[in-house]
C-alpha cells in the first residue's frame, strides 16, 4: 500500500526537473475606490491608470514569481468589489485563499473605519488548514495624494489590537511598497506551508511507528 501523500492543487511537483510549482490565491479587499484594482494591475502588469472600470463581483490577475532556482510561484490576486462586503458571495470569492491585503484610502477616514468589518468578515470565513488566520497586511493606499486623514499611531494601534503583523504605506501610482507588501505575504505563506508540511511529516512518521509496533507485537 502506498503511503504517498495525495497531490494538492497548490503543490505541483515537477519531479523531472526537480522543480516545485506552487499556486497561491491572495485576496485584495477593502471599500470601493481605495485603489485595489490599481494595486493589482501595478503588481501584475507594471502599469498604472487613473481610469479603471468599477469591479463587478470579483476579478483576478496572475503574477509568476521564480522564487529560487527550484521554486516557481503562481500568484492569483483576487480583486474583490467593494460593494460585496459581508455579502453571501464573499464566502465564494474567499475560498482557497491563503493570504490577503486589506486596503484603505489614506485620505478617506470612512475607508479606514470600514477595515475592521472587512477584517472580521475575512477571519470568519477563511482560515489555514490548522485553523489559524491567514497572513494579512494592511495597505494605507494613495499616499501620492499627500493628504493623509489618518494618523500613523491610529494605524499602528489598529494593527496591534487586531493582530495584524505588518502594514505598508502604498501608492499604486508611484509604485510605492506594492512589491514589498506582496513579498511579505509570500514569505509568510511559504513559512506556514513549510510548518504544515513538517506537521504532516510528523503525523506520517507517527503512523509508521504505530504500524511498525503493531507488526512486532506477536502473541507468544
Amino acid at each position: 500500500m502506498s503511503l504517498r501523500k495525495p497531490r494538492r492543487d497548490s503543490d505541483v511537483i515537477l519531479s523531472k526537473y526537480n522543480q516545485k510549482e506552487l499556486l497561491f490565491k491572495f485576496l485584495i479587499i477593502g471599500d470601493y475606490g481605495v485603489g485595489k484594482t490599481a494595486i493589482v494591475r501595478r503588481y501584475t502588469e507594471g502599469k498604472f491608470s487613473s481610469n479603471y472600470k468599477i469591479t463587478i463581483g470579483a476579478d483576478f490577475a496572475i503574477k509568476t514569481l521564480y522564487w529560487d532556482p527550484n521554486t516557481k510561484i503562481n500568484l492569483q490576486l483576487w480583486d474583490i468589489a467593494g460593494h460585496e462586503r459581508f455579502g453571501y458571495m464573499t464566502r465564494v470569492y474567499y475560498k482557497y485563499a491563503v493570504a490577503a491585503a486589506l486596503v484603505f484610502d489614506i485620505s478617506r477616514v470612512a475607508t479606514f473605519q470600514s477595515v475592521k468589518k472587512w477584517l472580521s468578515d475575512l477571519r470568519e470565513k477563511v482560515t489555514l488548514q490548522d485553523g489559524s488566520s491567514i497572513p494579512i497586511v494592511l495597505l494605507a493606499n494613495k499616499y501620492d495624494i499627500q493628504q493623509s486623514a489618518i494618523q500613523t499611531d491610529q494605524i499602528i494601534k489598529f494593527c496591534k489590537d487586531n493582530k495584524i503583523c505588518k502594514w505598508f504605506i502604498t501608492s499604486a501610482k508611484d509604485n510605492l511598497n506594492i512589491d514589498n507588501a506582496m513579498y511579505y505575504l509570500v514569505e509568510n505563506v511559504l513559512r506556514a506551508k513549510i510548518d504544515d508540511d513538517i506537521r504532516d511529516s510528523i503525523r506520517l512518521r507517527e503512523t509508521l511507528l504505530i504500524d511498525e509496533n503493531n507488526g512486532c507485537c506477536k502473541s507468544q
